[in-house]
């Protein structure tokens, strides 16, 4: 089920918060757990049973972890859960990459190829995996007690809000949550929550789709007919479509959680006004670097290594280790290479060029990260090589793509968001709107606004073709 789709807005929003909100306290958080069983199988109805299978197994193997003071118990019980969920993890998302990699150097042996039935990739499965070893991780390292009860812990992971893209969630940030969120199902968090909520569906319907649509269209074209401007059209198009989708997804996952009291994570802060690409890592997808950040650099040895050339490997090893999160293809992978490459750069010497730059840094960042969007687009080299090529030959070509008058609306919109808070005054309206206090007219005029964005985004889903959230990929 997807958040921007009519069936969702409503049928099952409306009916959930309305049967949520008569509900008593005591039995909210078994209507969440229903809800978001619901939620899932209605788009997956196979692999609900993944995760809750997987559930039963992580909750018994952390407790039985948490009983013992034997160490290497404990730590035969930790390497059996993440052997676990990172084992169906690659399953179910590498398997098929490994099998096809395989074959190929099979073929150029002369060999005879793997038979291999391809594998269906359930929709989330790399966020709640994450969640479930934070879980398992956080236990192990005595942060935070194991929950007491099952359902606790299955809430934790499928509660349906950030169950398919997040964000991602660690378990001590969590923890305390499930039983004192009632606590602020205030007014205000629900009507803060709605608004946060129109504001992410505008940014999906409004602003990503249109700019979906246009990359989906040049990305498909074929090779020969290709020209430097329509690259380049193609290029920006996807780099504003998968920033407004996926915060998008994130606004509204954060504003849904606020109206049951739950406090989410931010999960992007103006990534494409940053003045460098380390700083564009600081600001977009923040819980995956979060997650990244404690679960896989510190144990590397983070910044505490002896020698530089260790500390960038282990920077590197991070962001190729984060494309590979996000699918299996090599177009991924270099994407993750090249973004750790220019973070290796950036602090060897290119940082203290770039301070002397001041905010005109942003413009290199951009550049930077939008030619880093096309192997995440294209996904397999020869065809990321054909389309960089293409932007920079400079071929005027002779039927060139021309956009209509709503793609260059939307696109000036998508560039204002964008760089938004550049300025000062930016990012104090960013400031006073999601975070500031709200008078009473205040509060009457974001709620107008904002059931006209709901009611003109959902006219726009119906005539829409390109609806899906990109992150369900992932």
């Amino acid at each position: 089920m997807v958040f921007s789709s009519i069936i969702f807005l409503f049928y099952f929003l409306p009916l959930f918060f309305l049967i949520y909100y008569l509900s008593d306290k005591k039995y909210k958080n078994a209507l969440i757990l229903i809800g978001s069983i619901i939620f899932y199988a209605w788009g997956a109805p196979r692999f609900i049973f993944v995760i809750l299978g997987t559930t039963v197994i992580d909750f018994y193997i952390v407790r039985l972890m948490s009983g013992t003071i034997r160490p290497f118990r404990r730590k035969l019980l930790l390497v059996t859960s993440l052997s676990i969920n990172l084992g169906l993890l690659f399953y179910f998302k590498y398997c098929n990459f490994f099998v096809d990699n395989l074959n190929e150097v099979f073929l150029f042996l002369g060999m005879k190829p793997v038979v291999w039935a391809k594998i269906i990739l359930p929709i989330g499965i790399s966020f709640f995996t994450f969640e479930t070893m934070t879980y398992v991780v956080d236990v192990y390292k005595g942060i935070s007690k194991p929950f007491r009860r099952f359902w606790d812990y299955q809430l934790y992971i499928i509660l349906f809000p950030k169950l398919i893209a997040g964000p991602i969630i660690p378990y001590h940030d969590f923890a305390d949550q499930v039983d004192t969120h009632t606590e602020l199902e205030t007014s205000e968090n629900k009507l803060r929550g709605f608004y946060r909520f129109c504001i992410g569906l505008g940014k999906k319907v409004m602003i990503a789709n249109v700019m979906g649509a246009t990359a989906d269209h040049i990305f498909n074209l074929p090779e020969n007919s290709l020209d430097t401007t329509t690259a380049w059209v193609g290029a920006l198009s996807y780099t504003f479509q998968i920033y407004f989708d996926f915060s998008g997804y994130s606004d509204m996952a954060i504003g849904m959680g606020q109206m049951m009291g739950f406090k989410f994570p931010e999960n992007f802060n103006n990534p494409y006004a940053a003045l460098s690409v380390t700083d564009f890592w600081r600001k977009w997808h923040i819980t995956l670097g979060n997650w990244m950040r404690t679960y896989l650099y510190i144990p590397l040895g983070g910044n505490r290594v002896n020698s530089k050339l260790r500390l960038l490997f282990n920077l590197w090893i991070v962001f190729l280790a984060s494309g590979l999160w996000h699918g299996a293809a090599w177009g991924f992978v270099i994407w993750g290479a090249y973004h750790g490459i220019f973070l290796v750069i950036e602090r060897l010497f290119l940082a203290k060029w770039l301070a002397r730059l001041g905010k005109a840094a942003c413009i290199y960042t951009f550049i930077v990260v939008l030619i880093g969007w096309v192997f995440f687009r294209a996904e397999q080299l020869p065809h990321s090589l054909y389309y960089l090529n293409s932007m920079f030959s400079w071929n005027p070509g002779s039927d060139r793509w021309l956009p209509g008058t709503e793609y260059i609306c939307i696109l000036l919109a998508a560039i204002i968001f964008s760089f938004f808070t550049l300025p000062r005054i930016g990012m104090r309206i960013q400031q006073k709107l999601f975070y500031g206090d709200y008078s009473i007219k205040a509060y009457y005029l974001m709620t107008f606004l904002s059931i006209v964005l709901f009611f003109i985004c959902a006219g726009r889903i119906t005539t829409s073709s390109s609806n899906a959230f990109l992150y369900f990929r992932f």
